[in-house]
This record gives C-alpha cells, structure tokens and sequence, in this order.
C-alpha cells in the first residue's frame, strides 16, 4: 500500500484548504481507517482526524467546527477539508491507514501505512 497526501500550499489566515491522500495497491475500501496526522516545526506528531471504513468520524478537539474529514472509496482518496486556517496550522500534514482495526485511535503508532506528507504553510 502506498499513500500519497497532496494538496497543501501556502494560503493566508482564514483561507479554507483541502488535502488529498491517494491510496494505491489495495483499493482504500480494503483500508479500514484513515487518518490524518500533522507535524509542525519542532513539534511532535499531532493526531488530525480520522474516517473508518463505514463513514465514523473523529476530528481533534482543538480542530472541531474547521476540519473535516471523508473519504470516497471509489476513487481510493481520503480528503481533509480545512477551514478559517490559522497559522498555529502551518505543518506538514501525513495520511496513515490502518487495514487492520476499525477503531478511530489518536495516537500515530496504530497507523502501518504513511503517506510522505504535504506542506502547509498559513500566513498571518
């Protein structure tokens, strides 16, 4: 399985983005959760939001009410929408799966797959 996350950018405070992770080898159905992850300069590994395998949603607390996520199976792609970007949300941002479980876990060490990342960057 490989993830390539695409999308990012540099955008301005109170733009909206939206990031692309494209799943190849088995299709994404097969992928039973998601992930999006993000990390900053100097700063640890930071759990995003997550999509199960039937829809279930999880996004981080400090993120609810601008990020989303889905996935649309089909086309073997996982989006992130982001809104009203602030530049505390200048990072790299990486997609994970895990084909094995179908909990909605926050901590990046329950992810097998990695996408090499997309960089974004928001200035003020």
């Amino acid at each position: 399985v490989q993830l390539q996350a695409f999308g990012g950018g540099l955008v301005q405070a109170g733009d909206s983005l939206r990031l692309s992770c494209a799943a190849s080898g088995p299709t994404i159905g097969g992928l039973i959760t998601m992930t999006w992850f993000r990390q900053a300069p100097g700063k640890e590994r930071e759990f995003v939001a997550g999509i199960g395998r039937n829809g279930d949603t999880i996004v981080s607390d400090s993120m609810q009410g601008r990020f989303t996520i889905s996935r649309e199976n089909a086309k073997n792609t996982v989006y992130l929408g982001m809104n009203n970007l602030k530049s505390d949300d200048t990072a790299v941002y990486h997609c994970a799966a895990n084909p094995f479980s179908s909990a909605l876990r926050q901590n990046a060490g329950s992810y097998y797959y990695w996408g090499q990342g997309t960089e974004v960057t928001v200035s003020s």
